[in-house]
Formats: structure tokens, sequence, C-alpha cells
């Protein structure tokens, strides 16, 4: 059997072993972070709602800032859509769009990653007042994997990747609304 063969063989036992592998992995994952913003959570919540105020703290937003956006609808209500453009793979190319509103309390988004790698997610803001100018800020993020490309969970720390920029962007937020 020539050398070519044989690791023509161990590739695809690799291929197959990855691919067997990936049935039994989880396919979702969630990420949520925290912040306490010394404001009322109706400021927070009034700031939050309008997706075009991510520009200002979301750190994905803050990648490329010659990236395309398109904007349709009404910012702030059910159904505003927010699309991007961007030549650096790490923005990519993807589309946002306002899911649901629970007024003074979440708002929902439908995200959809067009490049480097087609996905969806569900994000979320929410706001729990903590007293009259103290409230807190969730943001969670829940994402799916399609098989085969699930095997990659196995590989990647989605908690430590998203949570980092959720962390970045909650603190961002916090510093704006602050001033």
């Amino acid at each position: 059997m020539s050398v070519l063969i044989k690791i023509l063989l161990i590739l695809a036992g690799i291929v197959v072993l990855l691919l067997l592998t990936a049935i039994f992995v989880k396919k979702e994952y969630t990420v949520s972070r925290e912040v306490t913003i010394n404001r009322s959570a109706d400021a927070v919540f009034s700031y939050i709602r309008f997706l075009k105020n991510q520009d200002a703290y979301s750190v994905w937003n803050r990648i490329d800032p010659a990236m395309k956006k398109t904007y349709s609808g009404t910012d702030g209500t059910v159904g505003f859509y927010y699309g991007w453009d961007s030549q650096d793979k790490r923005a990519g190319k993807g589309e946002q769009r306002i899911a649901a509103i629970s007024p003074g309390h979440e708002i929902t988004f439908d995200i959809h990653f067009i490049k480097p790698f087609d996905g969806r997610a569900v994000a979320s803001m929410q706001t729990i007042a903590l007293g009259d100018q103290s409230t807190k800020v969730t943001w969670g993020f829940n994402g799916k994997m399609a098989y085969p490309m699930n095997v990659m969970l196995l590989f990647m720390n989605m908690d430590n990747m998203v949570g980092k920029d959720l962390e970045g962007g909650l603190q961002n937020l916090k510093a704006i609304l602050e001033k």
C-alpha cells in the first residue's frame, strides 16, 4: 500500500470520526453578561431600545468604521431592520431585526450572520431596576451551529469569545450612560 493511500485513509478516518462526533455534540450555546449602570431603568431602556445606538457601545459595531449599513423601519420598534457589510472578516456581513419589545424591561433581536459564515442567533437586553438610579443590564446571546459545523463547539469556548465582546459592550454602555 502506497504512502499516499495510507495518508488518504487516515484523513478519511479523521473526517468520519469528526462527523460521528458531531452527532453527539450540542448544537446550541448561550452566553450572557451583566453590568450595573448608575441611571434609572427608564433612562437605560430608553437608550438601548434603539438599535442604531449600538454603534456607540457594541464592540462588534466598532470593528470597522467604514462598514456599509442599511436600515429599514422605525428604530426602537418591532420589525426595525439593520444590515451591515464589512470587508473586515471580523465584522463580516449580516442583519439584525428587533423581534420583540417588553416595554421598560427587554428587547430581543433576531440576528442573521451571512459572512464569513452563515448562522443565526437571538440576542436580548434586559433591564432590572435596582433602585431609583441603579439598573442591572443583562445582554444575552443564544446561537445555534448546524450539523456538522457544531463539532467546532468542542474546540471553541463561546462563553469566553462572545462573553468578552458582551462585557466590552456593556462597559462602553455604562460609560456612555453614566456621563
